[in-house]
């Protein structure tokens, strides 16, 4: 199979307040746009911000809806976590390390973009925890 890229749509109540965030505060190109959407290059992946009326209720954590990235290099992962704080971005939690000393230890951070949608950034310390440690039944925070 060749290379292919994830594609997700997700829902925004403002679409310049969405370019603002994803092309000036996380650094995201814009492709095209039309009245009611925005394509952006998130990281090599293709999202998609789509203008409706009617948000989804906002959650009260960061469970079950996110998207996000794993950094395979610690540092991309810094970089972004420091751009963000420069931006003003607003972060849900702070970089943090989850899971310390366990094979899925990793560090992450959450933000929320102006229309609510959460979205973890994360670096693995052990690669093989990214689809691995099946054996493992920890996954998320209780």
């Amino acid at each position: 199979m060749g290379t292919s890229c994830f594609h997700l749509a997700f829902p925004v109540a403002d679409l310049d307040a969405a370019r603002r965030f994803y092309v000036d505060g996380l650094g995201c190109t814009p492709g095209r746009r039309s009245s009611r959407a925005l394509i952006l290059d998130f990281f090599g992946h293709q999202i998609v911000a789509h203008l409706v009326t009617e948000l989804p209720p906002p959650q009260s954590g960061i469970y079950p809806r996110h998207f996000g990235l794993v950094f395979d290099d610690e540092s991309d992962w810094a970089a972004l976590a420091a751009r963000a704080e420069a931006q003003g971005l607003c972060f849900r939690q702070r970089p943090r390390v989850r899971f310390p000393g366990e094979p899925t230890e990793h560090r992450t951070f959450f933000l929320e973009d102006p229309s609510g949608n959460l979205l973890e950034f994360k670096h693995y310390t052990h690669a093989e925890a990214v689809f691995g440690c099946a054996d493992l039944a920890a996954v998320g925070d209780t």
